[in-house]
């Protein structure tokens, strides 16, 4: 692989500092920190290019936060100056990133994303007979630090860049020399950059006819159950030996009684809604509609939330389970 190098002249050139900033106060610009960054916007910008020129950058100054969407995890938020940085080196370093990926990873991707991912398991499961479903325990949490670092030396050669990703990674840990915060935008880069080779090995070398992931929720699709299971296994033992991973326990099921994926029970020719998602759109609903009666949110904020929580259950066949939610929810008005 030919490393990377004299990114750094880029990455602090003001023009992608300023659209660095734009993107990190998207949506944000009410936000009380966001105000006050921007009265002195230039000013700040100029700090942070003064930063990334001498490879001391300011972070770790993380604000920690708790979701249960679908299950429980903890958001760490970094401060907004920290994700003005972020966007700043992901605007040049994501090609370098993306150039690494097979086409079949669908996570934090241009032009990919839940419903291709979907669309590409719906294809493979009408062509095959088994497919096996992947995950890793505490994915996120579980990412060396040391791994990570040598995997981003065999893509990148700038010193000063290189020691700027080391703070980052550095600034937070779960363990001593393991986890990357949940919410940070390089995380999802480094995450989905963690698997890459992975990703190769399992498309080039043993030659899984059709195999899929997005982050760490993986498909392998194959005719030959014996065959799926002993891919398994060597999956299983190169995550442990080498990315110091621990794969949850593989299920492996005839396609045609479909598995859960993303949020949805994929089969060859329908796409239903997983418990957890039904149970999620209905306590989601009613939360909506409380906001909205309480003049909590106004119709703008209610539609802003509303639309892309039908759009996720009206992607699969739910016009039944949708119908049965909308009615009990005005009778219980």
């Amino acid at each position: 692989m030919k490393r990377t190098g004299y990114l750094i002249d880029g990455i602090s050139d003001m023009e992608n500092l300023y659209l660095a900033y734009y993107k990190a106060s998207k949506g944000k610009n009410t936000n009380g920190t966001v105000m006050s960054y921007s009265k002195n916007l230039h000013s700040n910008l100029m700090i942070l290019q003064q930063q990334i020129c001498s490879g001391n950058v300011s972070v770790g100054k993380y604000h920690y936060f708790t979701i249960f969407d679908p299950k429980q995890r903890q958001i760490c938020a970094a401060s907004f100056d920290e994700r003005v940085l972020h966007h700043a080196l992901m605007n040049i370093c994501q090609p370098y990133f993306e150039s690494q990926l097979i086409f079949d990873t669908y996570a934090t991707r241009p032009n990919k994303g839940i419903y291709a991912a979907l669309e590409k398991g719906k294809k493979a499961s009408a062509c095959y007979s088994f497919v096996g479903k992947l995950d890793y325990r505490k994915y996120f949490d579980s990412i060396s630090h040391d791994i990570l670092k040598i995997k981003l030396r065999k893509l990148f050669k700038d010193n000063l860049l290189l020691s700027i990703f080391d703070q980052i990674i550095d600034s937070y840990s779960t363990t001593e020399n393991y986890g990357i915060p949940i919410g940070n935008l390089t995380s999802q880069y480094f995450a989905n950059y963690y698997l890459s080779g992975l990703d190769h090995f399992v498309k080039e070398t043993i030659k899984v006819p059709v195999y899929l992931r997005y982050m760490d929720d993986m498909l392998l699709f194959e005719q030959d159950k014996n065959l799926l299971q002993k891919n398994i296994q060597i999956i299983d033992k190169l995550s442990t030996d080498h990315l110091k991973l621990t794969l949850k326990s593989p299920i492996i099921n005839k396609t045609c009684r479909g598995v859960s994926f993303l949020g949805y029970i994929l089969k060859p020719d329908l796409l239903l809604l997983n418990g957890r998602s039904k149970r999620r759109f209905k306590s989601k609903l009613h939360k909506y509609d409380e906001l909205l009666s309480a003049n909590k949110w106004n119709e703008s904020e209610y539609q802003n939330h509303i639309i892309p929580l039908l759009a996720f259950v009206k992607y699969a066949y739910t016009k039944n389970y949708r119908r049965k939610i909308l009615i009990s929810n005005e009778i219980g008005k």
